[in-house]
This record gives structure tokens, C-alpha cells and sequence, in this order.
């Protein structure tokens, strides 16, 4: 009697501890039927893996605005600056619209084949650009193959990192998509450097055989560990019967938009300016260095595992907003404060792209990663097609200061939706201090 008493007694503890942690964290997450190693040699050489196939996917898009600027002096030199964007735009639009086919590829085969046909590609194209002299050449090889190529690089190295860790999801892929940073930093030196000193052809090929490299090593890092799934498919539409997840689509969109205007026109906008190249180019690597540093993507993942992925982002589009509107509009045309706010602005918005795979991967079951993130990025990869040419167009017609005004108002729009993500996550009631 006494001891159906006690087993009463501990049942009733248990229950209340477990109300507990419930009424402090929001439960954002699927049950999954496989547990994550959390750690160990062969998750953290995944994460080396996927850190070099980012370098150079992810990357490529950290440089556009070296490509943007050196082709519109040079061979592009008779087309509109938004003329030319379309070329960047398809490709960045083309690597992430993509992800809704590699997605699913990857959920029903594993990482191997995607990666090895896209690396092969991807090397591929970045030698024949160097070849390039007209306008639907440069379209084809960088914007469509290139695009393409990438797809089946960027997906599968992100989902990956998802079969072996969950609690640290947060920092191991923050530390995965610091290499997109690390990659562009690297990559728009040496091509300023080769392309002033070698020419555009050498240049183009020293990066490939970087390239090969790069991408060498990630494919013999980069693997699977969960049984693959038969199911076939592109979109799942399954996933937008869940509010979260559109909300979160939403805010990405936004993100994305965002994102590939500062990577694609800060050395056009410091030209419109009055500044020369060598600033427009110290600009964007200073904007690349804190995207990728500790404070761009690490901070923010180990944020995310501490209080939530959805609490952690919408705080960072809060403080680029802020510093969009405060700093940088008014006082844009003074190189002493476009320096700091290239940094600020890196570390703000160096947490979207890490933080995108962890909020959806907090929705979603393990073995659907591929599939709801490589939707995701379908729906954001349309920010990315018309980010430049608007942007490029818009600053030339309005200015820059007009263009920095517009970039404020998106970043208000993507930080309602990822508010009303968190708020859908609550079973709309608004609490703050929960782990969201």
C-alpha cells in the first residue's frame, strides 16, 4: 500500500515536471522515430563536408557584386546594370528553386549522387565562363548551369547535417553555412587580385581548380545515415497545411530579397555614391567577414539552441531593421559609418540563411528535411530572381538613398511574418519569455 503510494506520488511529480517544461517551451517540434548521434567524428566531418560545398555554392552568391561590376566595365560594358543582374538573379534563383527537386532527391537516395553530378557541373561551369565574351554565353554557363549545379550542392549538404544532429542543429549548421561567408571573403580577393593581374580568363580558372578542390573534399565528407524514403515528389504540399511553415516561407522570402541585393549591388551602390571600386570591393568583403564570423552565424546558432530558432531570428531582423533605418539611410554617403554598417548589417543578416534550416527544421520530421526546406527555398528563391534588376534599376532612376528607404520597409515585412510565426507557434497567445 504504502509503496503504490509512493509510485502515485513520483507519477504526480513527473506529471507536474513535465507541465513544467512545457509551460517555459514552446513545442515547435515532430516526434521523429530516430535519435541523433549529437556529435562524433564522422557528424563532424559531415559538417566539414558541407562546409566546403557551401564555400562554393553559397559563396559564388557572396561575389556577385565583384561579377556585377567587372562585367558592366568590361564585357558587358553596353548593357544596363539591370540588364546584367538577370544574370546573377537566374543563378541565385535557379540554386535555391531548384532545392524543391534536389530536396526530394536527396530524401530518397542520400547525399553521394547529388553532390557528385552537381560538383562535377558546378567545376565545369565556373572553367567555361572563363571563356565567356557575350551575354547569352554568360547566361548559360554561370546563370543556368551554374544555377542548377549548385542546386544539387546547397540542399543536400544542409539536409544533411539534419540525420545527425538535432538538439545542436542550431551551431553545427551554423557552423556549416559559414562557409558561404569564408568562401566569399576568400573568393572576391583572389578574383580582384587575378582578374587585375592575370586577366579574366586565368582568373576564372584559378577559382575552378579552388573549386575542385573545395568540393573533392566535401564529397568525401558529406554523407547520409537515415534509410532513404520511397515517396517521390517535388513540392509537398502537405507542408503548407501547416500556418508555421507558410509564415516562415513568408519571412524567407523577404530574407532572401534582402540578401541578394546587399550581395549583389554594395559595390554599384558605393560607386553611386562616388566611391572607386577598391571601396565598393572592401565594402562587400567587410559585409562577408561578419556574415560568416562568429557573430553572423555561430552566436546566432548557438542562440537558436538556447531559445528557440523563431526568438532568435526575429530579434536579428528586428536589429537590421534598426540599423537599416537608423544608420545607414541617413548618413549612407559617409564612408566612416558605411564601413560599420557593412559589418552590423553582415552579422544581422548572416543569421537568416543558418537560421532559415533550423526553424524549418524544428517543423518538420527528420526524414523530411530535404523535401520542406528544398520547398522553402523554392518560395524564397523568387525574392532572389527579381532582387538585383529592381534593385539595379531602382538605383539608378531613384538613388541610393531611395534604394536603402525600400530595403528598410522589406526587412518591417519580414520581421511581421516571423512575429506571427512565433505567435502561430504559441497557439497564438503572445508570451515572451519562452522558447520559441
Amino acid at each position: 500500500m504504502s509503496s503504490g503510494s509512493q509510485e502515485q506520488q513520483g507519477n504526480t511529480s513527473e506529471s507536474k515536471n513535465e507541465n513544467h517544461t512545457s509551460s517555459d517551451t514552446a513545442s515547435i517540434e515532430k516526434n521523429d522515430s530516430f535519435e541523433c548521434p549529437e556529435g562524433g567524428l564522422t557528424a563532424w566531418l559531415v559538417v566539414v563536408g558541407a562546409f566546403m560545398m557551401l564555400a562554393c555554392s553559397f559563396g559564388m552568391m557572396n561575389t556577385l557584386g565583384i561579377f556585377q561590376s567587372y562585367w558592366a566595365k568590361h564585357q558587358l560594358q553596353s548593357y544596363s546594370s539591370s540588364a546584367i543582374g538577370w544574370i546573377s538573379s537566374v543563378f541565385v534563383f535557379l540554386s535555391m528553386m531548384l532545392g524543391v527537386q534536389s530536396g526530394p532527391i536527396f530524401d530518397r537516395y542520400g547525399p553521394r549522387w547529388p553532390t557528385l553530378i552537381g560538383s562535377i557541373l558546378y567545376t565545369l561551369s565556373i572553367f567555361l565562363m572563363g571563356n565567356c565574351k557575350t551575354y547569352y554565353q554568360f547566361m548559360l554557363c554561370f546563370g543556368v548551369l551554374g544555377g542548377i549545379s549548385s542546386s544539387l550542392l546547397s540542399t543536400p549538404a544542409i539536409a544533411s547535417i539534419s540525420h545527425w544532429f538535432k538538439r545542436r542543429l542550431g551551431i553545427a549548421t551554423g557552423i556549416a553555412l559559414a562557409g558561404s561567408s569564408v568562401g566569399g571573403i576568400i573568393f572576391s580577393i583572389i578574383l580582384r587580385h587575378a582578374m587585375d593581374s592575370l586577366g579574366w580568363a586565368w582568373a576564372l580558372r584559378v577559382l575552378g581548380f579552388i573549386f575542385l578542390a573545395f568540393l573533392s573534399l566535401g564529397n568525401l565528407c558529406v554523407r547520409g545515415r537515415l534509410p532513404t524514403k520511397s515517396r517521390k515528389g517535388s513540392i509537398d504540399l502537405h507542408c503548407f497545411k501547416d500556418i508555421r511553415f507558410i509564415w516562415v516561407t513568408t519571412g524567407v522570402f523577404f530574407a532572401e530579397l534582402v540578401l541578394i541585393v546587399c550581395q549583389g549591388l554594395l559595390p554599384s551602390y558605393a560607386s553611386a555614391q562616388g566611391f572607386d571600386t577598391t571601396t565598393g570591393t572592401y565594402m562587400l568583403v567587410m559585409y562577408n567577414v561578419t556574415r560568416g564570423s562568429a557573430v553572423g552565424r555561430l552566436v546566432s546558432g548557438i542562440a537558436s539552441d538556447h531559445v528557440g530558432p523563431m526568438n532568435t531570428m526575429s530579434l536579428t531582423v528586428a536589429l537590421t531593421m534598426l540599423i537599416t533605418l537608423v544608420l545607414w539611410l541617413p548618413v549612407g554617403n559617409y564612408l566612416g559609418v558605411l564601413y560599420p554598417v557593412c559589418l552590423l548589417l553582415g552579422a544581422g543578416t548572416g543569421s537568416y540563411i543558418s537560421l532559415t534550416a533550423v526553424c524549418v527544421g524544428r517543423l518538420c520530421k527528420v526524414e523530411e528535411m530535404g523535401q520542406w526546406l528544398g520547398t522553402c527555398y523554392f518560395i524564397g528563391s523568387f525574392g532572389t530572381l527579381v532582387g538585383i534588376p529592381i534593385g539595379g534599376e531602382l538605383l539608378q532612376i531613384a538613388g541610393p538613398s531611395k534604394l536603402v528607404a525600400v530595403l528598410g520597409g522589406i526587412f518591417a515585412a519580414c520581421l511581421i511574418s516571423f512575429l506571427v510565426a512565433r505567435w502561430s507557434c504559441l497557439k497564438y497567445e503572445w508570451k515572451w519569455l519562452i522558447k520559441v
